[in-house]
């Protein structure tokens, strides 16, 4: 059971004006305050405005907006950032931030307007925000070459914020070769290839997908070791040849009974004794919890599948044990981010 304490009126208010507070923290980074407070500590809010080149007005209203929210801090008339936002721009992951606040307004928000919809629909109603005919998220994006190029650049960035978990929890002990289905531009696989040098990796994705992938490994002197293929993750076999399957956040796409259609497929595939790995974000068991399970749900009941969701950590034993896999093995991260891989035996 998630810890959280009471709703206040101050909670209450937080909520009422979610949308608000995003665009505090958008309107912080497109004009350059956080950045600009980084480099520059102890700015009074005139020397902002001089800075960003912003009237008093303009200054106030956001200075108001991100220290009421604790992005910044006022200390006598001079603002700093939060502790948690320096730390970003310290250990170098401002940029990742920077993309996902991106991704939020470019692609999340148009379609996040349809959730009620989707809700009552039981589907992704918010597909409709993006051209194209593909019932799902990903066929479309190839349609719209801008929006696939910010996806993909977007997604790189969440995988390398959760990455960590992935690879200290994906144990590649005696493995040889690993198939990362529906595998990206490769973030993964790359990834997990440098941190274990006598593994080798395949990226099976869709042929526009798996272009991107090639490229990505090539800069990065991998190509040696990581594969590509391009195939319909449903519709074709996998191929022959790996001892362990990766899904790395990608059931969270699918419905279950595809989940398990996926999972029998990579059953099929692998050796006995081969290993099944699942990564992604998991919701508590409990069903109340976490907070970041709970509010990025609103994006997967809206926009990338007809079925997609973060599921519970019990759902993926249950899927396992439906596809024939055993001796199912729970991993969290114990990051911000409730990240986590399950893994379990053929």
């Amino acid at each position: 059971m998630t810890d959280t304490s009471p709703l206040t009126t101050d909670g209450l208010v937080q909520i009422l004006f979610g949308s608000s507070a995003f665009q505090m923290l958008n309107a912080g980074r497109n004009l350059g305050l956080f950045a600009l407070l980084s480099r520059r500590p102890g700015l009074t809010a005139q020397e902002i405005g001089r800075e960003l080149g912003l009237a008093e007005r303009p200054v106030q209203i956001l200075l108001l907006g991100t220290t009421a929210l604790g992005l910044t801090v006022r200390q006598g008339e001079g603002y700093l950032n939060a502790a948690v936002l320096n730390n970003t721009f310290e250990d170098g992951t401002w940029e990742i931030i920077e993309d996902l606040i991106e991704y939020e307004e470019r692609i999340v928000r148009p379609a996040e307007v349809d959730f009620t919809e989707s809700l009552r629909e039981n589907t992704n109603v918010g597909l409709r925000r993006i051209d194209g005919t593909g019932t799902d998220l990903y066929h479309r994006l190839s349609a719209n070459p801008e929006l696939e190029q910010l996806f993909y650049r977007c997604m790189r960035s969440w995988s390398r914020l959760s990455n960590p978990v992935l690879i200290e929890q994906a144990d590649l002990t005696g493995v040889r070769r690993v198939l990362d289905v529906g595998g990206g531009d490769g973030v993964n696989a790359i990834a997990l290839a440098q941190a274990n040098p006598g593994v080798e990796f395949t990226v099976l994705d869709l042929p526009g997908t798996v272009e991107i992938a090639r490229r990505k490994i090539a800069e990065h002197g991998l190509a040696e070791r990581i594969s590509v293929r391009a195939a319909d993750i449903f519709a074709d076999d996998y191929p022959a040849g790996h001892d362990c399957v990766l899904f790395a956040n990608q059931l969270v796409i699918w419905s279950p009974e595809e989940n398990v259609r996926l999972l029998r497929k990579a059953h099929a595939a692998l050796p006995d004794g081969g290993r099944v790995l699942v990564f992604n974000a998991m919701s508590d068991d409990s069903g109340d919890g976490p907070l970041y399970a709970a509010l990025d749900n609103v994006y997967f009941a809206t926009l990338p599948a007809a079925s997609s969701t973060i599921y519970r950590w019990g759902q993926y034993e249950e899927w396992f044990a439906a596809a024939g896999f055993v001796k199912p093995e729970r991993l969290p991260g114990g990051r911000w981010t409730p990240h986590g891989v399950i893994s379990a035996v053929k």
